[in-house]
């Protein structure tokens, strides 16, 4: 096989695109956490945007080549050497066979996106390559690499231009601190008013108990609730509803404590009350907060929304027309 893992980082999978269209039988979509870097890293390699590729979260892998070929990593500010050489990033690279590839830690945002001229070429499931890992699904053996875990790649559709790299200007910007804006609903009139508008003041942090399912938020005032006779099967928590379908982004607080921010290999629905939706434009963001990264919520319109989800396609647009070959 082309590439070996001899370390293989904290938390790495293969993902792409993801999963579409399977969703309401509880299969959510996985993929990438930040579409538009790892689009990014496949378009300066040229190939197919929704390539599969290595999502590094945190601290990266260590690989060995058996073949030459290119890559390129996008997204997460990561130490990357290549055979102990210090190489940059967001730029396409030459690797020859036999050189080993080393990804360090995280300095700057959560994820970053190594992808191989060609693509990861592990088995398609369900119309994608990505890696469920709750539901064992897809990428390598449907779980996080393993140091030993051999990858091969795909045929390069052109040789990629060496040293060609992604202007400044279109690379997703990495804080320390976010807002992420937020349509209300569909539980929102379950909170108080004031309490409703003191979440959306609040300064969160990011807990340590994040990952792909949902990001946790710690550190705002707890939610006061209206007061109610709890409806029969949601129990006598009052952040506890009858079963409803979750959408990607949205938002729960369970005992009105701590928000939890459902992301992309989240579950399809159950029984917690939704205050409000992040809008999907905010979500590659979400994919870039480190631990104890500091969050605002913004209420925000749904024609506000639908026009931030045009801005980011005119993004893309222009990440396309740079890195045309």
């Amino acid at each position: 096989m082309p590439i070996e893992i001899t370390k293989p980082g904290l938390a790495s999978s293969i993902q792409d695109a993801g999963r579409s269209g399977y969703y309401h039988l509880g299969i959510p979509p996985s993929g990438a956490m930040d579409q538009i870097s790892y689009r990014a890293a496949n378009l300066l390699l040229g190939n197919p945007e929704t390539a599969a590729a290595i999502e590094c979260a945190l601290m990266g892998p260590e690989l060995v080549f058996t073949e030459p070929t290119h890559v390129c990593l996008t997204g997460a500010r990561m130490q990357l050497k290549l055979d102990g050489q210090d190489q940059p990033t967001d730029t396409v690279l030459a690797v020859a066979a036999g050189q080993t590839l080393t990804l360090g830690f995280a300095t700057a945002g959560a994820r970053s996106y190594l992808a191989v001229a060609g693509g990861i070429e592990v088995p398609v499931k369900l119309g994608s390559r990505s890696t469920y890992a709750l539901g064992g699904l897809g990428g390598h053996r449907g779980r996080p690499l393993k140091a030993g875990d051999q990858l091969p790649i795909g045929r390069p559709g052109r040789t990629p231009v060496v040293g060609a790299e992604l202007p400044d200007g279109l690379r997703l910007p990495l804080a320390k601190e976010y807002e992420l804006r937020m349509v209300r609903g569909l539980y929102d009139y379950r909170v108080q008013p004031a309490s409703m508008d003191r979440f959306l003041t609040d300064t969160w942090t990011v807990s340590s108990e994040s990952d792909r399912i949902g990001y946790r938020l710690k550190g705002g005032t707890p939610l006061g609730f209206e007061p109610r006779t709890p409806p029969f099967g949601a129990g006598d928590d009052p952040s506890n509803i009858v079963d409803a379908c979750y959408p990607i982004g949205s938002v729960q607080v369970p005992s009105g404590q701590e928000p939890i921010v459902l992301h992309r290999d989240a579950v399809s629905g159950g029984g917690y009350m939704m205050v409000g939706t992040v809008i999907s434009a905010d979500m590659d963001k979400i994919g870039q907060m480190q631990p104890n990264t500091k969050v605002r919520f913004v209420d925000t319109s749904l024609a506000e929304a639908l026009r931030a989800r045009h801005e980011r396609a005119e993004w893309l647009r222009r990440i396309r027309v740079a890195t045309a070959g």
